[in-house]
C-alpha cells in the first residue's frame, strides 16, 4: 500500500488526460455525426431511410450493453490494454463502415464499432481518477467536459460539412488518423497505477449471469428509446415487447448484482452518497444536454425551413462559449465557492435560457437562437464540471473503474431518454397545439372569414382565377397555421425543460462536502 500512496505517473498528469480524452471525444463526435449523413447513406446503398436508421440504433445498442461491464473487462484484461484495444477496434470498424458496399455490413461493423466504441469513455474516467488527487480533478474534468459536451454540439456541423462537401463516407474514414495517433499517445504516455495491475490478478471468474442480464435489459431499453417514435411506441407490439424485456433484463441484473460475490459491476459504488447523487444529477444533465441539442436545430429545420448545416451553425457560439467557461469555471469558480451551490446556479441559469426559449416565434432570427445557445452553454459549464468533482469525491478509489462505468452508463441512456421524450412531446404538443388553433376557424368565424377573403382578393389581383386564389390562399393559411403550432409545441417544451432544471436544484444540496478540499 506505501508504493501505491507513493506511485505518480511518469508523464505529466495534464498531458495524460489529454492523450486519454482524445479517443472518447472521436466516439461522442461520431454518434452525432453520423445523423445529418442518414439521407446520403440510403439513397447511395438504395435502402429507405427508416431501414439506414439502423445504423444509429446498431451503435447506441452495443454503446450501452458495454458501457457498465467497461470497467470490469478492464480489470480482466488490464485498463491500458483494453483500453488501447478498444481504440485500435473502434478505428478499424470506422475503415470497415467506411468501404461498406450494403446496408446491412454497414450495421454490422457499426455494431461491432459500438461495442469497442462503449469501452472508451469510461476507461478515460478511471485513468483522470487515477492520475489526480481528489482536490486536482475538477480542473483535469474541464478536458473530459470538452469531449462530452463539445463533440456532440460539433458533430452535425462537421457532418453537413463533410456529407456537402465530400461523401457520406468520409464521416467514417476521418476517425481513422484519429485513432492512430490516438493509440500511439496512449501507448507512449498511459501507464496501470499498482492498484489496477494488482486487482486484474486477483480475478478468476466470469459472471457470465450478470453480463448476460446487464445486455439484455440494457439493449432492450436502447432499442426501444430509439426505435419508439418511429414505431409509434406502445402502440407496437415490437417496442411493447423491447419495454418488457428492458425492465426483466434491468431488475434481474439489479438483483443479481447485489447478490452475487463477484459482480461483473459493483452497485455498491451507488451507495456513496455523493456518487449515488451525482449520478442522478447527471442524469438530468445528460437528458438536458442531449435533449437541447435535438430541439434548436430541429426547430430551425422543421419550422424555420433551415438546412441541417445552416441549423447546425447555431449550435457554435454555444461550442464557443463552452471552450471559454469550462476552464474557467473549473479554475477560478471551483476553489472559491462551494461546489454544490455552483450546480444550483448552473441548474438555475439553465432554467432560466429555458424560459427565454419559451417565448420563441415563427419570426425568431438566427441571432437570437444562436444567444439562446449560448446562454445555455454557460450553464452547462458550471454543471458538468462540479457535478463530475462532487460525484467522485469521497468515493474509495477500489471502486474507480466500477463508478466511471455507471457514471458514464447513467449519462447515456438518460441522453438517449431525453432525445426519445423530447420528440414524443414535441409531436404530442403539435398536435394539440393545432387543433387548438383550428377550433375557431371556420366560415362563421368573422377575423377568419375577413383574412380569407383578404387574401384571396390579393391574390386576383395579382392575377389568378377566383378558384386558384381560393386554393392558395387556404394552402397559405394551413401552411401558417402548421407553423404557429410548430412554434407553440417548441415553446412548450422548452418550458417543460426549464421546470426539470429547477426541480434539480435540491438535488444539490444532497452533496456532502469533499473530503479533500470541505467545499462541497
Amino acid at each position: 500500500m506505501t508504493d501505491d500512496a507513493a506511485w505518480r505517473p511518469a508523464a505529466s498528469p495534464w498531458l495524460i488526460t489529454a492523450v486519454a480524452t482524445l479517443a472518447p471525444f472521436m466516439e461522442i463526435l461520431d454518434t452525432t455525426i453520423v445523423n445529418v449523413s442518414l439521407p446520403y447513406v440510403s439513397g447511395s446503398l438504395s435502402s429507405s431511410y427508416n431501414d439506414a436508421t439502423w445504423v444509429l440504433t446498431s451503435y447506441l445498442v452495443a454503446n450501452g450493453m458495454v458501457l457498465p461491464v467497461a470497467g470490469w473487462i478492464g480489470k480482466v484484461i488490464g485498463r491500458k490494454r483494453y483500453f488501447l484495444i478498444c481504440i485500435a477496434m473502434f478505428t478499424i470498424c470506422s475503415f470497415l463502415c467506411g468501404i461498406a458496399t450494403s446496408l446491412p455490413e454497414l450495421v454490422a461493423f457499426r455494431l461491432l464499432q459500438g461495442l469497442f466504441g462503449g469501452g472508451l469513455q469510461p476507461n478515460q474516467q478511471a485513468i483522470v481518477l487515477d492520475t489526480f488527487e481528489p482536490a486536482q480533478r475538477g480542473r483535469a474534468f474541464s478536458i473530459v467536459a470538452v469531449a462530452v459536451i463539445l463533440a456532440p454540439v460539433l458533430g452535425p456541423v462537421l457532418g453537413g460539412i463533410i456529407t456537402d462537401s465530400a461523401s457520406w463516407r468520409w464521416v467514417f474514414l476521418i476517425n481513422v488518423p484519429v485513432g492512430i495517433a490516438a493509440f500511439a499517445l496512449v501507448a507512449r504516455f498511459v501507464e496501470d497505477p499498482p492498484w489496477v495491475l494488482r486487482d486484474r490478478a486477483r480475478l478468476r471468474d466470469i459472471d457470465y449471469t450478470g453480463i448476460g442480464l446487464i445486455a439484455l435489459g440494457l439493449g432492450s431499453l436502447q432499442i426501444m428509446l430509439d426505435r419508439g417514435e418511429d414505431l409509434d411506441w406502445f402502440g407496437s407490439p415490437f417496442i411493447r415487447l423491447m419495454a418488457f424485456l428492458g425492465v426483466v433484463g434491468l431488475a434481474g441484473a439489479t438483483a443479481w448484482l447485489l447478490l452475487t460475490d463477484r459482480p461483473v459491476v459493483d452497485l455498491r459504488a451507488l451507495g456513496d452518497r455523493n456518487f449515488g447523487v451525482g449520478v442522478v444529477t447527471i442524469s438530468a444533465i445528460g437528458a438536458i444536454l442531449y435533449s437541447s441539442n435535438l430541439l434548436i436545430p430541429a426547430f430551425a429545420q422543421t419550422t424555420l425551413g433551415y438546412t441541417a448545416l445552416d441549423a447546425g451553425w447555431l449550435m457554435t457560439p454555444g461550442a464557443a462559449v463552452m471552450i471559454l467557461f469550462i476552464p474557467l469555471v473549473a479554475k477560478l469558480a471551483l476553489p472559491n465557492f462551494q461546489t454544490r451551490h455552483l450546480l444550483a446556479f448552473g441548474f438555475l441559469m439553465l432554467a432560466g435560457a429555458s424560459w427565454w426559449a419559451h417565448r420563441l416565434t415563427p419570426q425568431i432570427d438566427s441571432g437570437s437562437l444562436a444567444a439562446f445557445r449560448a446562454i445555455q452553454s454557460v450553464a452547462l459549464a458550471f454543471l458538468f464540471v462540479p457535478n463530475s468533482t462532487l460525484a467522485y469525491s469521497t468515493l474509495p478509489r477500489r471502486l474507480n473503474a466500477d463508478a466511471a462505468a455507471l457514471y458514464s452508463m447513467f449519462r447515456n441512456i438518460a441522453g438517449s431518454g431525453g432525445i426519445a421524450i423530447t420528440v414524443a412531446l414535441v409531436e404530442q404538443r403539435r398536435q394539440a397545439e393545432q387543433a387548438a388553433l383550428v377550433g375557431p376557424l371556420s366560415p362563421v368565424h368573422a377575423p377568419f372569414a375577413r383574412l380569407l377573403a383578404g387574401l384571396v382578393a390579393r391574390l386576383e389581383a395579382l392575377g389568378h382565377g377566383a378558384a386558384g386564389a381560393r386554393r392558395l390562399a387556404d394552402g397559405w393559411v394551413l401552411h401558417a397555421l402548421g407553423q404557429q403550432a410548430s412554434t407553440l409545441a417548441y415553446a412548450d417544451v422548452f418550458a417543460m425543460t426549464a421546470v426539470v432544471a429547477v426541480l434539480a436544484v435540491p438535488l444539490t444540496f444532497l452533496f456532502r462536502g469533499s473530503v479533500a478540499t470541505g467545499r462541497g
